[in-house]
């Protein structure tokens, strides 16, 4: 058996919290139907509860993110850092329109955030992916 390092913590760190990130957040959207029969108050008390979870594991990947760049490489093959800025601003996009789509009350922002925070965070994925084959 390979011997853990403090790498492969890292990494595992960042999986763990967007795992739980973009998985809760398309899990909790496949319960809100049956949520939304149960009353309103179900889909709130759902909503909170996840957010109990999701912010702290949003914090982490925020926190693992930086950690990677730090710890990477120091030649890089070209597209890296436009590859990377593009992922950092999703980042933000992806956060701004969680935060967005939790406050508000207007039906089509919940709507029009909850779709680009999905949207988001599916594409921040894939551009992990992209970036951490290199690393």
């Amino acid at each position: 058996m390979l011997s853990p390092t403090l790498d492969t913590i890292r990494i595992f760190l960042h999986l763990l919290a967007a795992s739980v990130w973009v998985g809760g957040q398309f899990v909790l959207a496949g319960m809100v139907p049956g949520l939304r029969k149960i009353g309103p108050e179900a889909t709130k008390a759902a909503a909170n509860g996840f957010a109990k979870v999701a912010w702290p594991a949003f914090g982490l990947a925020f926190i693992t993110g930086i950690w990677n760049l730090l710890a990477g490489p120091d030649q890089l093959p070209s597209g890296y850092n436009a590859t990377l800025g593009i992922k950092i601003l999703l980042v933000v996009v992806a956060g701004f329109s969680a935060f967005t789509h939790s406050q508000s009350e207007k039906r089509a922002v919940v709507a029009l955030t909850g779709a680009v925070g999905a949207v988001s965070a599916l594409v921040i994925l894939f551009l992990g992916a992209s970036l951490g084959h290199l690393g």
